[in-house]
């Protein structure tokens, strides 16, 4: 079932992908009562934003206590609509959880006006809210995207309206409840069920003042015409091919286990997670061998069972284009070390894929692979390495191994080109860092001081 399925004629469907069955059908937003939707948040933004952080805080940290109350039944539904393991899903709600806390403890902090010298008797920088803004985001975290969007949104005084991805709809209506539910005000976190041809239409609402997605490097350029055309405010977290440079001074049972972790994250569906393995030639082939057995002991199944390491892709049509990508790549010289092949049997099922011999010029390389496909790449010096890393339309997260602490931080700090770099770690994303990435992985920021202070108004005041 392909993305136009699930968005039939006023209604959309949630799919299992562990079984291709539909487990729900949910009735479309129409236009009136999207209008209305976004009338409701505007008016209660007008309250909201006279409200201290005090205020504010005390419902943002009851949404944490809610999502962890409930942890269990939003795992159960993350595993249901898009096939995401259980404890991978526990792990999300708590991260939920834990970004609520940080921006009810430190909002204040980072938005607390800025004194300026100048001629006034008095100036300095304020920061003020800017109304409705709409979170247009994904299926593969269906929690942490909107909560990383809206704790800090809500938290600086605006007011959001989410439009989900289509099969997460049981998701956004969960996450609507759990807002309401923590006592912030009745329409101050609005919830969609329209289809993505619907979004520049509800852009266009005067009342919605900015935009935030996170989604794929085609959606960010139609997003970002359509705002630049309206003149309003976007952050646009997109699509990437991050590179994990293997030095020869690597631990290289540190970088196999973080690499192998990396790469089947969310059976791989991350913007962040590793997809190229760029190996320099001396520990090149013992790194290969390595990290393919690792991949080859996941334990892949049921996502409602426990001890599952990687359940289904998210749906049967990203399946089959991930397997055009393999299969594209082995006809332009890769090779095939290990699974490549679609599995019998219902679902979205994939299996962890090595291909190995991968360069320029290979869908391996050069596009973003969302799922567990790795992209052997071997490269002979540092140098060439970095280049490799950086040779890529993408520039979302990278990492390098090395036991040379200060060589590893050289190079995630100077020469790679990308938003968030690790040494000898897994890139993730985190409430007390800006996130975000360069290129075609977009522009703005998320999470940290730089993210609350997005969708705000940077207000110069003067006073003689």
């Amino acid at each position: 079932m392909g993305q136009s399925d699930r968005e039939g004629a006023g209604v959309l469907h949630s799919v299992s992908p562990a079984t291709n069955d539909v487990v729900a059908t949910y009735k479309k937003t129409t236009p009136a009562e999207t209008g209305r939707v976004v009338e409701r948040a505007d008016r209660a933004f007008e309250s909201w934003r006279r409200t201290s952080f005090g205020v504010r805080a005390a419902s943002m940290r009851r949404a944490a206590d809610l999502l962890e109350e409930r942890k269990e039944r939003y795992a159960s539904l993350m595993a249901l609509e898009m096939g995401k393991p259980l404890a991978q899903g526990r792990s999300e709600i708590e991260k939920c959880a834990w970004a609520c806390r940080f921006f009810a403890d430190h909002a204040e902090e980072f938005l607390a006006a800025e004194p300026a010298e100048t001629s006034a008797s008095r100036s300095y920088v304020a920061f003020r809210p800017l109304g409705v803004v709409l979170g247009v985001m994904p299926w593969n975290f269906p929690f942490w995207q909107v909560v990383r969007f809206a704790a800090p949104a809500l938290m600086a005084g605006n007011a959001c309206v989410l439009k989900h991805a289509s099969n997460v709809s049981g998701c956004a209506l969960a996450i609507g409840e759990m807002f309401h539910d923590a006592g912030f005000p009745e329409g101050l976190f609005g919830v969609l069920l329209v289809g993505s041809d619907e979004v520049v239409r509800v852009l266009e609402l005067p009342r919605v003042r900015a935009v935030a997605l996170t989604g794929s490097s085609a959606a960010g350029r139609s997003i970002a015409s359509h705002a630049g055309r309206l003149l309003k405010k976007s952050v646009l977290e997109l699509g990437g091919s991050d590179p994990y440079v293997v030095l020869e001074d690597a631990d290289l049972d540190l970088a196999v286990e973080v690499c192998a972790a990396a790469r089947l994250v969310n059976a791989g569906q991350s913007c962040i997670a590793a997809k190229r393995f760029i190996v320099v030639e001396p520990v090149r082939d013992e790194f290969t061998e390595r990290f393919t057995e690792r991949l080859r002991r996941t334990r892949m199944g049921d996502p409602m069972g426990e001890g599952v390491e990687m359940g289904p892709l998210a749906r049967r049509d990203l399946r089959d284009q991930l397997h055009a990508q393999v299969r594209e790549s082995v006809r332009r010289g890769a090779s095939l070390a290990l699974g490549g092949e679609v599995p019998p049997g219902p679902g979205a099922y994939y299996p962890p894929t090595v291909l190995t011999e991968v360069r320029p010029g290979m869908p391996a390389f050069d596009e973003e692979t969302f799922g567990p496909v790795a992209a052997i790449v071997g490269a002979r010096t540092e140098a060439a390495a970095i280049q490799c890393a950086n040779e890529s339309p993408y520039g979302l997260g990278a990492a390098v191994f090395t036991r040379d602490a200060a060589r590893g931080e050289r190079i995630a700090s100077e020469a790679f080109e990308a938003g968030a770099c690790f040494v000898n770690a897994q890139v993730h994303s985190d409430p007390r860092l800006p996130f975000g990435g360069v290129k075609e992985s977009g522009y703005g920021r998320e999470l940290g001081s730089f993210g609350i202070r997005e969708f705000v108004n940077v207000k110069s005041v003067y006073v003689r």
